[in-house]
């Protein structure tokens, strides 16, 4: 077993719904604000910001960058380039 694949991937149901909406929506756009992120889903702007650290240090084909210096939290969201074994 590589090392990569004994990052843990238990998410928390919010932190599932997170994921999921990033990659519902990362092909639409690339910034996302937590407040709209938790109008979207359900949760406040806080929850989100505290759930998606374990999706920013995980292992699930996305990367995820705190973005700008305002007041309210923006997120870059990109999905990772698949690497083809040769």
């Amino acid at each position: 077993m590589s090392s990569s694949s004994t990052v843990s991937t238990t998410l928390t149901d919010k932190q599932q719904c997170i994921l999921s909406y990033f990659r519902r929506e990362v092909d639409a756009q690339m910034y996302f604000k937590s407040r709209v992120i938790g109008q979207d889903i359900g949760l406040s702007a806080k929850e989100v910001g505290t759930n998606i650290g374990a999706i920013r240090d995980g292992e699930f084909g996305l990367t995820i960058e705190r973005w700008g210096k305002s007041g309210s939290i923006t997120w870059k969201v990109t999905e990772d380039p698949v690497s083809i074994a040769d």
